[in-house]
């Protein structure tokens, strides 16, 4: 009965160290934040020059090394009895603990673009989004620079 409790908690980590990695903030071009909306953005217009395919880093916010250090645990603690259940215990947590930050890592990393894009007024400028829209060389398209410096290119 004690391993079914144990593997019910165990699963409920799981889930919410999912859920909570899914809420990574996004990288995309076309999506804003509610800190975002209702403000004024600056408007500035020019010419991709150049497309790059990048690879976009994922989040290394702690949660993949909480939620798997906890996992870990309580998946050491179902192993053995009195000291050998804390000792698996602790080795779980740990284990746990770097499998989550990875898991974290991978789960919110994406593929992006470095766009480079010629001003009207003459200045080249480079901005990384998430790979959502493509653009090619040639595109016009627009700079939006939000309040808070966050930038993105549209067509």
């Amino acid at each position: 009965m004690v391993m079914t409790k144990e593997i019910i908690k165990l699963i409920a980590i799981l889930v919410i160290f999912l859920f909570l990695a899914g809420c990574a903030p996004s990288r995309s071009g076309q999506v804003y934040s509610s800190d975002q909306t209702r403000r004024a953005h600056t408007v500035e217009t020019g010419v991709v020059e150049q497309v790059r395919e990048v690879r976009l880093e994922g989040t290394k916010s702690g949660v993949g090394v909480v939620g798997g250090g906890v996992a870990g645990g309580v998946l050491g603690s179902t192993i053995g009895s009195g000291r050998g259940s804390t000792i698996a215990a602790v080795l779980g947590s740990i284990a746990g603990a770097a499998a989550g930050a990875a898991a974290e890592e991978g789960i919110t990393e994406a593929d992006g673009l470095e766009i480079l894009v010629r001003l009207d007024g003459g200045e080249l400028i480079s901005i990384v989004q998430e790979n959502d829209v493509w653009f090619s060389p040639g595109d016009r398209v627009q700079i939006l620079t939000g309040a808070d410096g966050t930038t993105r290119v549209r067509k």
